[in-house]
């Protein structure tokens, strides 16, 4: 959900479409490492070919020496290009090497030159050693601190599995904050014995400063959605979480009662969809503020908009009343395609914004399977679409979630045959 204006992100994608988009995926990913490694291998022989052009031009042009001294650069060429601090003693013992085939051009004149380049050529060697220490261990704790880092964003937002009680799962997050897995974007799926329940959701703001508002809404819903037997005690039970947070965030070490909050933080505010599935399949929703999902029978891709969505959660207290809205029954096969505001939203060179449910027609279609379009197919051909719709540069956190009734009909069997096997065994759901 966008806050103002806000510098765009790269965000690069390794999800090829199909196979020739594999074939291409992999010419330019082949493409790309043979580049890198002829600039390694470049950056890795640079301090040698400094050397020898010093060498060279001191031998067709002599200078009584004057040149040598340019070879004290070979150890922080080594040290600049490569880090490495075997590469920087190599590229001294060049150096150093260097020096011995010029005899003296002047006598009393070519030792002191060379004495002076050699304590030179040693100095820098000793300071481009310890500068390559020195960054070797920041690289250490940086790769520390990011892995550190992914993980919390990991716990945050877990991975889904691919299937929970009879319902396939897939998902997906784009960050608009450059580097973070994280950002004002979420979604859960948890199966409970009231059905599958799942939530998505965009907190105003973006990427680290809204992680706060996930974290507690999230950590609140993984709790409530396995307690409470009605969706709208759930979604009451979030807001009181996002309050609470607030309290927290805007008064430090202060109860609830001591009063209300004000300034900015009073503004903040969430979107949600919560959405139910039942065992037979049957689909309740609660909406506040956020976009209805698609519903996905076969190929057809139809919006769901049974009724008008409540206010964002956090800028108006929820009614008296909360019944979930029916959304109809998914059949196997069929599926259910939520996402945030962020993909609609997202815009190319042009301005164009993101054709969404074309999209999204054109992703079933091509991963369409014998029991109904594959989850993981649709979503990551969606995230395919809008990242080269936007150029690979989002403005808003963007998340995907698909889920798929994969239960499947036992046939028809006679009044006796269905006595014996007695009730509840007219539709069952896969062993996982």
């Amino acid at each position: 959900m966008r806050a103002g204006p806000r510098e765009p992100a790269m965000i690069r994608t390794t999800r090829p479409r199909g196979t020739l988009g594999m074939i291409r995926h992999r010419a330019r990913r082949g493409a790309r490492a043979g580049a890198a490694s002829a600039r390694r291998a470049f950056v890795f022989v640079l301090p040698g070919l400094w050397v020898l052009g010093v060498v060279a031009w001191e031998l067709s042009h002599p200078t009584s020496g004057r040149l040598l001294q340019l070879l004290a650069a070979a150890p922080a060429i080594a040290c600049a290009g490569t880090g490495r601090r075997q590469c920087v003693l190599l590229g001294g013992l060049c150096a150093l090497l260097a020096l011995l085939p010029f005899g003296e051009v002047e006598p009393g004149a070519g030792w002191g030159s060379r004495l002076m380049t050699c304590g030179a050529v040693l100095a820098v060697i000793g300071a481009s050693y310890l500068t390559a220490g020195r960054r070797l261990r920041l690289v250490r704790e940086l790769e520390r601190t990011r892995e550190v880092a992914a993980t919390a964003q990991r716990v945050l937002l877990r991975p889904l599995p691919r299937r929970i009680d009879g319902v396939l799962l897939a998902a997906d997050h784009l960050s608009a904050s450059e580097g973070a897995v994280v950002g004002g974007d979420l979604y859960e799926v948890v199966g409970t014995r009231h059905g599958v329940r799942a939530v998505i959701g965009d907190v105003r703001g973006h990427g680290l400063d809204a992680m706060g508002t996930v974290a507690a809404m999230l950590g609140s819903f993984r709790e409530v959605a396995h307690d409470e037997p009605e969706l709208g005690d759930v979604l009451r039970r979030l807001e009181r979480s996002h309050q609470r947070h607030l309290w927290e965030r805007a008064r430090p070490g202060r109860r609830v009662a001591d009063g209300e909050p004000s300034g900015p933080l009073a503004e903040e505010f969430v979107t949600l969809l919560l959405v139910e599935v039942a065992p037979d399949g049957s689909v309740t929703a609660l909406n506040c503020g956020h976009p209805w999902p698609y519903r996905i029978a076969r190929k057809a891709v139809a919006p769901v908009a049974p009724a008008d969505p409540m206010p964002p959660l956090g800028l108006f207290p929820l009614p008296a009343e909360l019944p979930a809205v029916c959304c109809g029954q998914l059949r196997p096969g069929e599926g259910l395609f939520l996402h945030t505001d962020g993909a609609a939203d997202a815009r190319d060179a042009a301005g164009e914004f993101f054709p969404l449910t074309q999209e999204l027609r054109g992703s079933v279609e091509a991963a369409a399977a014998p029991g109904g379009p594959s989850p993981a197919g649709v979503v990551g051909n969606v995230r395919e679409a809008l990242l080269r719709h936007a150029g690979g540069r989002l403005t808003d956190d963007v998340a995907l979630l698909m889920l798929s009734n994969d239960r499947v009909r036992v046939p028809s069997q006679s009044a006796r045959a269905r006595r014996a096997a007695g009730p509840g065994r007219v539709e069952a759901g896969r062993a996982d």
